[in-house]
């Protein structure tokens, strides 16, 4: 009972030295210099009890600002939406939480099925043929995406505008480092700073030629501008390139889908479906396809079948990861997908239906605009992309510092936009806001009288 907590006992350290020839625990340290080593004992407090333990914690948790406890504006792509109870409930039960990989569809069809109607209700609000089981998260998904289309093409030049969000890009640079494709970037924000102040969607047209191999855009994009996916589908496509369409997948309630505007790749992000913000994830990448590009789509893939008996049923299909064939024929090196979080998805967008998500979304557009409104009718704030239809989230500028702005927010427990100068230095004064359903009027109102006040 002494060792009740202890996961090793002396006398098995002992024996498990001996096995691989050490007299000491110090000895497994002898290529790390001594200089390198801490030669103290750590400066912890003495311990304590459970119960004073779990206090303390507690105390420490309070100190943080979080959606639990403060009025959120921030969004930049990680949103504070309302999760059904029913869906913590579902993903919580053991056939769930414990079903890893779904390898043996002799004992795993319950999970199996539930990845077959996750990618059937991504492929009905993207408008596309096929999905994955999901991949890490958007990012990552963009990234794949990126490489469907140069092996597609046979070409390797992207256009990329920095309307995709920045951590987007970011992870695409470092797939470039692989030599597979070269980004071609290009800046739409500085153009909206113009005289007339938009965001001029040809800029990308003049770079586009016959070695580019995709041109990616994302709707709402970064700054929440919605794009005019079908004129930027027929410029891509008049030059042979593909158009990957990084979407919000909780605007495709209310927006048409991009497969149906001539997106030949759909990608995105599912934390809006269901997942918690969670300081910043896990959550899920999504991406879907059309029929033409089935095999080359990575991850895994569930497809409904029949058994000997010709009941329905659900395996794995169109395997091309580098477990099932050929290292040098894999689509992509992706080896497990966000499966608990895909899952997530799928019990959120059954729970709220059609209705339930269009309404949702309603919410968010209604709401976004009346805080657009509000700050930019005070005169201290002006829309940065002038005339431009937006989603959930806006972009301003400040007469004010956006910092001074979002310290004096955070004083009030309201957690104010992103200053945008720490991605975007040539806006330094610009300030994104997020408003989603949870949103009160009397929240909003608070917030853009703080905001405004000097």
């Amino acid at each position: 009972m002494n060792n009740r907590y202890v996961s090793l006992t002396d006398s098995e350290k002992q024996q498990m030295m001996q096995t691989i020839g050490v007299t000491s625990a110090d000895q497994l340290f002898d290529d790390i210099p001594a200089e390198l080593r801490l030669n103290r004992s750590l400066d912890l407090p003495p311990p304590l009890s459970e119960f004073d333990l779990v206090s303390r914690l507690k105390a420490l948790a309070a100190l943080n600002r979080s959606c639990e406890n403060a009025v959120c504006f921030l969004g930049a792509g990680m949103y504070d939406h309302f999760i059904p109870a029913v869906v913590d409930h579902m993903i919580s039960r053991q056939e769930f939480y414990t079903a890893y990989t779904p390898y043996q569809p002799e004992i795993s069809q319950g999970l199996l099925q539930a990845i077959f109607e996750y990618q059937t209700m991504m492929c009905d609000l993207t408008g596309m043929d096929v999905s994955n089981a999901s991949l890490y998260d958007g990012a990552t998904a963009a990234a794949e995406a990126v490489l469907m289309a140069c092996q597609a093409t046979r070409r390797h030049k992207i256009l990329l505008p920095d309307s995709v969000h920045p951590h987007t890009r970011q992870v695409l640079k470092t797939y470039e480092r692989l030599g597979k494709f070269s980004l071609a970037e290009f800046s739409e924000s500085a153009e909206a700073l113009g005289e007339n102040r938009q965001n001029d969607e040809n800029s990308w047209q003049s770079n586009l030629d016959q070695d580019t191999a995709a041109v990616v855009i994302q709707s709402p994009d970064f700054f929440g501008v919605i794009k005019d996916i079908a004129t930027a589908a027929d410029a891509a496509h008049a030059k042979g390139a593909y158009l990957i369409v990084i979407a919000d997948p909780l605007s495709l309630a209310l927006l048409e889908a991009p497969g149906s505007k001539g997106a030949d790749l759909v990608v995105g992000d599912g934390q809006v479906l269901g997942n918690p913000m969670n300081y910043g994830g896990p959550s899920l990448g999504f991406i879907a396809a059309k029929k033409k590009d089935l095999r080359r789509l990575p991850g895994r893939i569930v497809g409904q079948t029949t058994d000997k008996n010709s009941q329905r049923g659900f395996v794995l299909t169109i395997q091309t990861r580098e477990q099932h064939i050929r290292r040098e024929k894999a689509t992509s090196n992706i080896c497990s997908n966000q499966a608990l979080n895909a899952l997530t998805a799928a019990v959120y967008l059954s729970a709220m239906g059609p209705a339930g998500l269009k309404q949702t979304a309603t919410l968010c557009l209604h709401k976004a605009q009346y805080a657009f409104d509000t700050l930019t009718g005070s005169g201290e704030f002006e829309p940065i992309f002038k005339d431009k239809p937006f989603f959930r989230e806006f972009a301003l500028t400040s007469k004010q510092p956006v910092a001074a702005i979002n310290r004096k927010l955070l004083k009030a427990g309201v957690i104010g936009g992103l200053e945008l100068s720490a991605y975007y230095p040539h806006l330094g004064s610009g300030w994104l806001v997020a408003v989603t359903e949870k949103r009160t009027r009397q929240e909003i109102d608070q917030m853009a009288m703080l905001a405004c006040a000097r």
